[in-house]
């Protein structure tokens, strides 16, 4: 069954930096779509990233030039580079495959941005 198991999250101060990673197993990764979403308490859940499977990023404009989206098929894992980190950047993080007609998710993991 399709598996999205997420790792990287944790407590960071403004202006830090972490890396999420998604690892993927169920389906054949490389050759679908990939996105992070993230919902911070009392708000909807949103787009943050979205990676096509030849490797093409788009983001949200709340995180363009501070969060980099990436991905490595030999391993079914997809990135996200969270640099310039804010408060407003707290959230659980989902990573989220786009299979045909099909979406699934990870478990999520929390970012919480604080001095």
């Amino acid at each position: 069954q399709v598996q999205l198991v997420e790792s990287g999250g944790g407590l960071v101060q403004p202006g830090g930096s972490l890396r999420l990673s998604c690892t993927a197993s169920g389906f054949i990764f490389s050759v679908f779509p990939m996105r992070w979403y993230r919902q911070a308490p009392g708000k909807q859940r949103e787009l943050v990233a979205h990676i096509s499977s030849g490797g093409s990023p788009n983001y949200a404009d709340s995180v363009k030039g501070r969060f980099t989206i990436s991905r490595d098929n030999a391993k079914n894992t997809v990135y996200l580079q969270m640099n310039s980190l804010k408060p407003e950047d707290t959230a659980v993080y989902y990573c989220y495959a786009a299979l045909g007609s099909l979406g699934y998710w990870g478990q999520g993991t929390q970012v919480t941005v604080s001095s």
